[in-house]
């Protein structure tokens, strides 16, 4: 005789994802910022392939990141903490 099948139970999957860190963030921008490296490090793809490709806006947007790093940062690890990123 066949048995039923067994239903599979559904189990959550949690996946830890680590908060971005501000001085990773600054040595990125430090390092690699007309190219963008501090914002691929942050997630945010598209604006780093448009430093990619116009050098940080030719270094005015690197210029106000400077001062914005640490709320972009803050940003993205309450997206992260949320779940909506």
């Amino acid at each position: 005789m066949s048995q039923p099948a067994a239903s599979p139970q559904q189990q959550p999957i949690l996946v830890q994802v680590s908060q971005k860190q501000t001085g990773i963030a600054y040595l990125l921008w430090f390092v690699l910022g007309v190219f963008g490296g501090h914002q691929f490090y942050l997630g945010k793809v598209g604006r780093g392939l448009l430093y990619l490709f116009t050098f940080g806006i030719l270094g005015v947007g690197v210029l106000i990141d400077l001062f914005t790093l640490p709320s972009q940062v803050r940003q993205v690890n309450t997206q992260l903490a949320v779940g909506t990123r």
